[in-house]
């Protein structure tokens, strides 16, 4: 949101902001003498409420700040003269102009707009939306798919049933279909409605918006995946001989070396091609992989071809397979095991359609949860 604070006259201020669309009512505006009548209380009112700052002081601007920030907004303040300089200071973020500004607002800022441009600043805030968003993506999706790797190895252990990963295992999925597609996910495009969005509050963990559940919810989810398929030869066997389905026979048949091979290799491949597929919900949790558009991120859909090609070259390989302790896997099986990771997908599509999210809520501030506001004139030319 834009405020403009000057030192001309109301009716010049509102002439001025009505045109370039920052207020439509002069009712919107107030001047400094108003401001000296009001309290610090009344003031954190008034800010919410006024878009043009009339005939101010020095001292009016800081105190125009300071409110603000009691507030919990995140306050930058755009300045080129000696006068700004303690507004500049008292700002989340001070910027001064770069070809008018004077030597002491540079000082003052922390920020400096070489082009002297608005639209710079607003271009500033979509790219810094982007990196975050792109950060707290990419930790999300390792710490899902490490969490997954923590279930699936832990309830093995539970059932005491033996391993369905190797050591070496764990590090080339770590290696490779979880450090290229985390990679990719911080090369992210943006979003085209990024800017819509409110403010995150100053105080938001990176586990905020449900980002604890999320990670829970999807590491449980490709751990199953991984569980079931490290199950499957065990299973086909147990049918096959017409055997009951219980943890002991599945002990029993496990202890055969090289039941326990081709088990550790379905469970290799699904974990690896499960986390893939996550990487594609990751992108955004709370709409349909197919409105964020699959085909955006070049380098991500480069990264998922390239793990599915490199995890089936490793298990269909027979140097590979010896090295890395790998049973043979026939194409049939191998593209199985695909559809069965890609269940992942399907069930982040199931908690989109069923699971309602608000994507537009209110933010809440340290201080107060404050009612969303009206979006302003250009605000809605803009959306």
């Amino acid at each position: 949101e834009t405020i403009m604070i000057t030192g001309d006259y109301v009716k010049t201020a509102f002439a001025i902001g009505h045109q370039i669309g920052i207020v439509d009512d002069e009712n919107q505006c107030i001047s400094g003498d108003e401001l000296d009548d009001a309290s610090d209380e009344m003031l954190r009112d008034i800010v919410e409420k006024k878009r043009v700052f009339a005939r101010v002081t020095p001292q009016h601007k800081a105190r125009i700040i300071t409110a603000l920030k009691a507030n919990g907004r995140i306050v930058a303040m755009t300045g080129d003269g000696v006068n700004d300089a303690p507004s500049l200071k008292k700002a989340d973020i001070g910027i001064a102009m770069g070809i008018n500004g004077s030597d002491v607002a540079k000082e003052a800022s922390d920020m400096i707009l070489l082009d002297d441009n608005f639209s710079t600043i607003e271009a500033a805030i979509e790219e810094g939306r982007t990196i975050y968003k792109n950060i707290k993506k990419t930790v999300l999706f390792l710490l899902s798919s490490n969490f997954a790797e923590i279930i699936v190895m832990v309830t093995a252990i539970i059932c005491g049933v033996a391993l369905p990963l190797l050591p070496i295992h764990i590090l080339i999925v770590n290696l490779l279909t979880d450090s290229i597609p985390a990679l990719a996910l911080g090369a992210d495009v943006k979003n085209t409605d990024i800017m819509n969005e409110k403010p995150r509050p100053a105080n938001e963990g990176l586990f905020a918006n449900g980002g604890v559940l999320n990670t829970i919810l999807y590491g449980v989810v490709i751990a199953l995946l991984t569980f079931i398929s490290f199950l499957i030869p065990c299973i086909k066997e147990l049918v096959y001989y017409d055997a009951g389905f219980n943890l002991t026979n599945i002990r029993i048949l496990l202890e055969n070396d090289q039941m326990l091979l081709e088990s550790q290799t379905y469970a290799f491949i699904a974990l690896s091609l499960s986390e893939l597929f996550y990487s594609i919900c990751i992108r955004d949790l709370t709409q349909s992989t197919i409105n964020k558009g699959v085909l955006e991120n070049k380098w991500l859909n480069s990264a998922i071809v390239g793990g599915v090609v490199i995890t089936w070259l490793l298990t269909f390989n027979p140097y590979f397979q010896k090295v890395l302790d790998f049973s043979f896997i026939s194409i049939s099986k191998y593209i199985s095991l695909v559809f069965l990771s890609a269940s992942v997908v399907i069930f982040h599509e199931l908690i989109v359609a069923f699971v309602p999210r608000e994507t537009n809520k209110c933010w809440k501030n340290e201080i107060k949860t404050q009612e969303c506001q009206k979006k302003t004139k250009s605000t809605a030319k803009k959306g």
